[in-house]
C-alpha cells in the first residue's frame, strides 16, 4: 500500500493535494479502455436482455417462477461469491491472463446456454458466465486503475467506463425487448461475437504482466473465503421462498458465518494471506464499500419492483416497460463523462453525498406522490431521473474513492471488494425486498401499487442511511472557526 494512508479520506481535493503530471492519452491507450469498456457493456448488456427475455424462457422450458428465478439468481451466485478470489487471482497470476481465459469462458457459456433446451442446464450456464464474470469484472477494473495513473487520467477513464455500464443496461433492456420478438435464444447468442472480438483486441492490445513474485498460498483462506461467500449469497436469494427462520436458512446462515469467521483467523495468521484485511482499516475505503451497497441495493431493487409494477400489473410490453425505465439509464450515459472533472474539482466525498442525496430524494418523492396509482409522468419519470443523476455521481466516484491510495499489487483486491461489496449487497436487499413485496400477486389488475410500498420504504432507508454515513466524517472533521467555503 501507498505510504502516507490514513483513515481519513484520502480522494483528492483541490486545496490540499498538487496535480499530478497529465498521461497522454496513445492510441493504443484508448484501444485498451476500449476493450476493457466493451466487456463491461457485455456483462450489462448480458444481464438486462435475460431479464427481459424470462417469460418466454419459462413459458418455451416449461420452468416455473421458482425455477425461473434461479437464471438470474445463479448468475448472481456465481458472480457475487468469487468476486473477490476473482481481484486477487488476477493480481496474483497475472491481470492479462485472467481476463482472457474469463472473457473465453464467458463466451463458451453465452454460446452454449443460447443452444441448451434444459431449465436446469440454462441454469447452470449462467452460473458458469457469474464465475467468469466474477473474474473479468475486478480485472477490468484493477487493468484500468494500474494502466492510467491516479488524477485526472483515471478519474477520466472511470467517468468513461461507467458509461458504457449504463449504455449496456439501457440497451439491454431494449434489445432484450426487440430479440425476444424473435425468440429468447438470441438474448444469449447475441454476446457471443461481442464477447470474441473483445477477446482478441485484448490478446492484441492490453500489455502482458507477470505473475506476482510470491503469495498466494492461502489454500485455505481460499477454500474458506470462496465457501462462505457462495453460502451466504445463496442463501440470500434462497430465503424468500424458504423462509427466513426456515431451519435449512438458519443452519446455511450460521455455516456461512463460521467459514467466513474462519477466513478471518486464517488471514490474521498466514504468511500470505489471500486478503490483507488491513485495507479495511482505511476509513474512505471502507465508506466506498458501504456506499456501493446503498447504490445498487437501492436503485436495482427499485427497477426490479417498476418492472414487476409496470409488466404484471399494468401489463406492459417488455418493450414499454423497457422505454419507461430507459431515463434513468440515459442520464447516467451522459452525465457520467462529465464526473471525471468533478472528481478532479471537488473530491470523490462530496460526490458520493450528492449522489446518496439523489436517490434519497429520489426515492423520498416517489412516497409522497406515488399514492395507490402512481402516475408516469408526475411521479415515476422524476423519480428515474433522481436515481439516474444519483447514479451517474455515485458509481464512478465510488470506484475513485475504493481504489485511491492503494499499491498496484493490490487494486484487483481493491476493485474486487468494491464490486463484491455491490453485488452481494445488492442481492441482499433485493431479497428483503422480494419477501416484503411477496403478496405482489394480490394487486390484481386494477394498477394498484400498494403492495410495493413496504419495499420502497426500505430501498428509501438503505438510501438514507448511505447518506448519513458519508455525511458523519463531513461534520465530525469541521470545526466552525476554520469552516472552509466549498469550491
Amino acid at each position: 500500500m501507498s505510504s502516507g494512508v490514513t483513515l481519513t479520506d484520502t480522494s483528492p481535493a483541490p486545496a490540499t493535494v498538487s496535480a499530478p503530471a497529465e498521461q497522454t492519452w496513445t492510441p493504443r491507450l484508448w484501444g485498451i479502455l476500449a476493450v476493457l469498456c466493451g466487456v463491461l457493456f457485455l456483462d450489462a448488456l448480458d444481464v438486462s436482455m435475460v431479464g427481459v427475455a424470462l417469460p418466454s424462457i419459462g413459458t418455451e422450458l416449461g420452468l416455473s417462477t421458482t425455477s425461473l428465478q434461479w437464471i438470474v439468481n445463479g448468475y448472481v451466485l456465481g458472480y457475487g461469491g468469487l468476486l473477490l478470489l476473482g481481484g486477487r487471482t488476477a493480481d496474483l497470476l497475472g491481470r492479462r491472463r485472467v481476463f482472457l481465459v474469463a472473457l473465453a469462458v464467458f463466451a463458451v457459456a453465452s454460446l452454449v446456454g443460447g443452444l441448451v433446451d434444459s431449465g436446469p442446464l440454462l441454469i447452470a450456464t449462467r452460473f458458469i458466465k457469474g464465475l467468469a464474470a466474477a473474474f473479468t469484472a475486478p480485472t477490468a477494473m484493477s487493468i484500468l486503475t494500474t494502466t492510467f495513473h491516479e488524477g485526472p487520467a483515471r478519474n477520466r477513464a472511470l467517468s468513461v467506463f461507467s458509461v458504457f455500464g449504463a449504455s449496456g443496461y439501457s440497451s439491454g433492456l431494449i434489445l432484450g425487448g426487440l430479440l425476444t420478438g424473435f425468440g429468447w435464444r438470441w438474448t444469449f447468442l447475441t454476446p457471443v461475437p461481442l464477447a470474441v472480438l473483445a477477446l482478441v483486441a485484448g490478446w492484441l492490445l492490453i500489455p502482458k504482466d507477470r505473475s506476482a513474485a510470491e503469495g498466494g498460498h492461502d489454500i485455505i483462506g481460499a477454500v474458506t473465503l470462496t465457501s462462505g461467500m457462495l453460502l451466504a449469497v445463496y442463501t440470500v436469494v434462497s430465503a424468500p421462498d424458504r423462509g427466513w427462520l426456515d431451519p435449512l436458512t438458519l443452519g446455511s446462515v450460521a455455516l456461512a458465518a463460521a467459514l467466513l469467521i474462519g477466513f478471518v483467523v486464517t488471514e490474521n495468521r498466514v504468511r500470505h494471506p489471500l486478503i490483507r484485511l488491513g485495507i479495511l482499516r482505511i476509513g474512505s475505503i471502507v465508506r466506498a464499500n458501504l456506499s456501493i451497497i446503498a447504490l445498487f441495493g437501492s436503485y436495482l431493487s427499485f427497477q426490479f419492483m417498476m418492472t414487476l409494477y409496470l409488466q404484471d400489473v399494468l401489463h406492459w410490453s417488455p418493450l414499454k416497460m423497457a422505454m419507461a425505465l430507459l431515463p434513468a439509464g440515459l442520464l447516467v450515459a451522459f452525465g457520467s463523462p462529465f464526473v471525471g472533472r468533478l472528481i478532479d474539482r471537488y473530491g470523490t466525498p462530496r460526490l458520493i453525498i450528492s449522489s446518496m442525496a439523489s436517490l434519497s430524494l429520489g426515492y423520498v418523492w416517489f412516497i409522497a406522490t406515488a399514492g395507490s396509482t402512481p402516475n408516469y409522468a408526475f411521479t415515476i419519470l422524476p423519480t428515474m431521473l433522481l436515481l439516474g443523476g444519483g447514479f451517474a455521481f455515485g458509481f464512478s466516484s465510488i470506484m475513485a474513492q475504493a481504489t485511491h491510495g492503494i499499491d498496484d499489487s493490490e487494486q484487483g483486491l481493491a476493485s474486487g471488494l468494491v464490486q463484491t461489496s455491490g453485488q452481494v449487497g445488492a442481492a441482499l436487499v433485493l431479497a428483503l425486498v422480494t419477501a416484503l413485496v411477496a403478496g405482489v400477486g394480490t394487486a390484481g389488475d386494477g394498477g394498484g401499487f400498494t403492495e410495493f410500498h413496504p419495499g420502497v420504504n426500505l430501498v428509501t432507508g438503505v438510501a438514507v442511511v448511505g447518506l448519513a454515513l458519508n455525511l458523519i466524517p463531513l461534520f465530525s472533521r469541521r470545526t466552525p472557526k476554520h469552516a472552509r467555503v466549498p469550491a
